[in-house]
């Protein structure tokens, strides 16, 4: 099925998400949608979708023009989209949630589906049990069960939305290898990524977005350096890390068990000292989630002692922690950072607010313009934070971080932001560390980890197994920890 995209508009209120956007994805190519944060690709593809309405320009499909309103009139139409935080119901079981959507009548017809979904793991290489509850899987199988179920339904035109945040190395492989056999199967597949050695790998021809309009295409081989230029006007320069020296331990962990992710954290030890910067590493669920957790009061362990500044912390809840200067900043930006459906004024008026009872709107208003402007958010104070690209909601919760405190805790603090804005996070994160702050992180990207880090903590199976230099390791032996091979 060719798809061609002609004069896309997308506008709300004066800012112009998508301006005059012309695209051709030919049957059977996997063509890759490129851009920074806030290019406008996420826009675009919505409205592919069904889930956005465009402000004027046309959707033709092998030639012909189309109409529809909302996802279920593009789904008919045999185009699916998998979200960056897949669609799903986490209480129920991976086979109710393929069926979700498909069942019409009073007759589930299980035994049908239960096959169908046999017959599709096998033919992309997954291996996912039908039994299990979703809550159970990782990122990455989540994504593929939400594959499986567009597959199911129809879909000759597969968009996915960043599918490479958050998952392993083992697991991009496998969906890969899946949609390169999808594309050989004569379907269309559009990938949106602002990481360029994945659609390189992946992609037979790219399109680039900057600032809601097409900046340039290119087919293979692919010019990397021309890409960059088209994405940032320029190669963004790297952000190196500074040599800098450890001072006093600010957090302890002695022998802390602790429930949480797919395997807890299991009798973990370790220091974190003034002015460095360690990056945690491991597969989602390993026990760098629960530890950042554990260190910002956010879970109580079972067993073992917690310190900060040598006082004992275990047992006391987020706000204790945060009163002796422990920050916390979740992945998960507008499901536990911010607050959906509120402007970033008001959530300057939550965070500023005195012990009055009125809220002083003229300082609220007044605050979000300096944070706007200080750390470059491309919104206004009246903007709806769900409104704001990722990258700019993540530099509106940086705003909101306290100006010195003694420990900072960051959940992939960069995920699924482009290079340039990458590097700006990690400007900001080390001027941090430069004035004796601990900065303690979790990535699942191992080159991100060995750039800023002056340690690194692999976790495997809910256990700290190896504690580093990096420059006394590289990705191929870090990714062997991971991976349990020590």
């Amino acid at each position: 099925m060719a798809i061609e995209l002609s004069g896309i508009s997308r506008h709300f209120g004066p800012v112009r998400a998508n301006d005059g956007i012309d695209l051709k994805v030919r049957p059977g190519t996997i063509h890759g949608i490129l851009g920074e944060n806030g290019a406008g690709k996420s826009t675009l593809m919505k409205i592919l979708a069904g889930f956005i309405r465009k402000s004027g320009g046309a959707i033709l499909m092998d030639g012909r023009e189309v109409s529809y309103a909302n996802p279920a009139g593009a789904t008919a139409l045999g185009i699916g989209m998998l979200y960056q935080d897949p669609l799903d119901f986490p209480p129920m079981s991976v086979m109710d949630n393929f069926m979700a959507g498909q069942v019409t009548g009073m007759r589930l017809r299980k035994d049908t589906f239960r096959k169908r979904f046999s017959l599709l793991c096998e033919s992309l290489g997954f291996s996912l049990n039908p039994d299990t509850p979703v809550a159970r899987l990782t990122v990455g199988e989540r994504q593929q069960l939400e594959l499986l179920r567009l597959l199911s339904s129809g879909a000759r035109v597969l968009i996915l939305d960043e599918p490479t945040t958050g998952i392993s190395g083992v697991q991009k492989e496998v969906l890969f290898t899946a949609l390169r056999k999808l594309a050989h199967e004569d379907r269309s597949v559009i990938l949106v990524s602002h990481k360029l050695e994945d659609v390189e790998a992946l992609c037979d021809e790219i399109t680039v977005l900057r600032e809601g309009r097409v900046a340039g295409r290119m087919e293979k081989p692919f010019d990397t350096a021309l890409l960059l230029a088209m994405m940032f006007g320029s190669e963004p320069a790297p952000a190196p890390r500074a040599g800098r020296t450890a001072g006093a331990e600010v957090l302890h962990l002695e022998g802390v068990s602790a429930p949480g992710g797919r395997t807890g954290l299991k009798d973990c030890t370790a220091g974190f000292r003034r002015g460095e910067i360690v990056g945690l590493a491991g597969l989602e669920g390993s026990g760098q989630d629960v530890l950042l957790r554990v260190a910002s009061g956010l879970v109580r362990p079972v067993r073992g002692r917690v310190s900060v500044d040598g006082r004992d912390m275990t047992g006391r809840g987020y706000h204790a922690f945060r009163k002796a200067g422990v920050a916390f900043q979740p992945a998960a930006r507008i499901e536990e950072g911010l607050i959906r459906g509120l402007t970033i004024a008001e959530h300057c008026a939550i965070r500023e607010r005195g012990k009055s009872f009125l809220v002083q709107w003229g300082s609220a208003e007044k605050s979000a313009r300096e944070r706007i402007e200080r750390f470059q958010v491309a919104g206004r104070p009246h903007s709806p934070v769900e409104s704001l690209s990722g990258g700019n909601q993540q530099r509106l919760l940086l705003s909101f971080l306290p100006l010195e405190p003694e420990l900072l805790l960051l959940e992939n603090p960069t995920r699924g932001l482009d290079i340039e804005s990458v590097h700006w996070v990690w400007d900001h994160l080390s001027a941090f560390a430069a004035q004796g702050t601990a900065v303690v992180f979790s990535s699942p990207e191992l080159d991100e980890i060995l750039m800023v880090s002056d340690r690194v903590l692999v976790f495997f199976d809910g256990r700290l197994i190896k504690d580093e230099r990096p420059e006394e390791t590289d990705a191929l032996e870090l990714g062997r920890a991971i991976a349990g091979k020590v």
